[in-house]
């Protein structure tokens, strides 16, 4: 056969199966046109229109309105690929809010969750979908500190596992992994993973790594100990040889600001190197934790501790007490206000904050999120740098309600940092919410808007695009998201639920 003639026949075959593909859905194709499109690849925003049937994107370019079919005029503005989030703690909030209007209003459509080494079991995750089905899709990690409370027990933490006890955990991380885990995520700052040993860490890693999965973590120190700890990620990565992703990265200590451009440097060599490092970020100078990680050698009732905290890894006249169930009038103040209050020292109300919420923790050990800490801790030109370099992926680390970043973490990138500081191209910026979170998380076939992918999308103003959530209204929806898309079905539009669930786990 001749070659013109074979490449006519496969053209025919394709125009053929589109048709079919068309005709035998249930319901008509639809047609997003008059947009300008940035697919999430990086590449310059065009006028280009959008056909998706179901839950799939059929065609994308120069395109006519078929007979029957629905037509979305997007009146100028820009269509993106629904943007995803590498590091949420909303799933906590969907069985009670699964509209999801966190995620929602600032474009958000897909989530990662099981962060910090804490989450949901994979079965656990997928029958919680179906009692009650939700509006985004999310997929987890597998939290290392849940593998040692299930394996070590609650009350034996504070020690390294032993080898039967990783053995132990390495079968249910592998388990995790075949029903659709992510990876591995730790959280080696926090208690529950504090006194883990690298071995133990390393080990668990390369379970992972078999698995042909990934590593995520909030790294064993943000501030004192920030050295040692890159120093261990990237250990990890060499080592267990699989890709490595810094937690929400971020320069927590005093004496380190302005050194965000020798941190990427050091990645970026490693990278050179061999080692598929790369981090995650959320635009905001004030993290959300506990009153504990204030502490790095966690001697809490240290005085010299408390007052090198207060001196060096935050600045309690602006960090502000957002939960405290010891005493709820402490709730909306500073450290600082707290303190004159008590007619205390900051760094003595520090160490009795945390006296505190442990004994109410010990006398009501059903009460979950006792205490609950927005810290200043961070500049916003380091914030830039981290955001800026090349292997960076926008994430919010945002939970529903308590930080603005919840609500508000990618519209402030597309107001604040894209059309106000400019600090990047608005194609850039996309990028880094869509196909670069969905390649450095492992999602498939999400995060651009090409033929063939999920049809989630992002409609939005890029003049008027602005967060608004706050300190005060921490849940204030943002403005400038028009329309949101979750496989195939509008669920956000003017700022409003459409009271549609298409949401779905997606697996390894």
């Amino acid at each position: 056969m001749h070659k013109s003639t074979l490449f006519f026949l496969i053209v025919l075959i394709s125009s053929n199966l589109l048709a079919q593909n068309i005709k035998s859905n249930d319901e008509p194709s639809s047609l997003i046109t008059n947009v300008q499109l940035i697919d999430g690849t990086g590449t310059p925003s065009r006028k280009a229109s959008v056909r998706f049937s179901g839950n799939k994107i059929l065609e994308v370019g120069n395109l006519t309105a078929l007979k029957g079919e629905v037509v979305i005029n997007g009146n100028g503005m820009v269509l993106a690929p629904g943007f995803i989030d590498s590091h949420s703690h909303i799933g906590g909030s969907l069985a009670k809010f699964p509209e999801a209007l966190a995620d929602l209003n600032q474009g958000v459509t897909t989530i990662v969750s099981g962060q910090d080494g804490y989450g949901s079991y994979v079965d656990s995750m997928k029958a919680g979908i179906a009692r009650k089905p939700i509006a985004i899709n999310i997929a987890t990690y597998t939290g290392h500190t849940d593998l040692r409370e299930k394996v070590l027990g609650i009350n034996q933490m504070n020690r390294p596992a032993t080898d039967k006890e990783i053995a132990a955990m390495q079968a249910i991380l592998l388990s995790e992994l075949k029903k659709g885990s992510l990876g591995l995520s730790t959280g080696l700052e926090y208690e529950g993973a504090y006194f883990s040993s690298r071995n133990e860490v390393m080990e668990l890693a390369k379970t992972a790594a078999a698995e042909k999965s990934r590593y995520i973590s909030h790294i064993r120190s943000e501030d004192i100990a920030l050295a040692n700890a890159l120093e261990e990620i990237i250990a990890i990565g060499r080592e267990a040889k699989l890709p490595v992703q810094i937690s929400h990265i971020k320069l927590a200590l005093k004496d380190d600001w302005g050194k965000s451009s020798n941190i990427i440097a050091q990645l970026q060599t490693a990278r050179l190197n061999g080692v598929d490092i790369t981090a995650d970020c959320y635009p905001y100078e004030f993290w959300h934790s506990t009153l504990k990680v204030l502490f790095p050698k966690t001697d809490y009732t240290n005085p010299v501790s408390a007052q090198y905290a207060v001196d060096h890894t935050f600045d309690p006249t602006q960090s502000i007490l957002i939960r405290f169930a010891p005493n709820t009038s402490y709730a909306g103040k500073t450290i600082s206000q707290i303190a004159e209050m008590r007619k205390e020292i900051p760094a003595k109300t520090l160490m009795g904050l945390i006296a505190e919420a442990d004994a109410y923790e010990k006398a009501h050990p059903d009460v979950s999120g006792v205490e609950a800490l927005v810290a200043k801790s961070m500049t916003d030109s380091d914030v830039i740098n981290f955001l800026s370099w090349a292997n960076t992926n926008i994430c919010s680390d945002g939970s529903n309600g308590g930080h603005p970043r919840g609500y508000g973490s990618f519209t402030r990138i597309l107001g604040n940092y894209i059309r106000d500081k400019k600090i990047m191209s608005l194609e850039t910026a996309i990028q880094k919410m869509t196909s670069l979170s969905a390649e450095h998380v492992g999602i498939k076939n999400r995060g651009v808007i090409a033929a063939g992918y999920f049809a989630d999308f992002v409609l939005f103003n890029p003049v008027t695009v602005k967060d608004n959530a706050s300190f005060k209204d921490s849940k204030a929806l943002s403005d400038g998201i028009e329309k949101v898309w979750v496989n195939g079905v509008c669920v956000y539009n003017d700022k409003k639920s459409t009271n549609q669930y298409p949401g779905t786990f997606i697996g390894r």
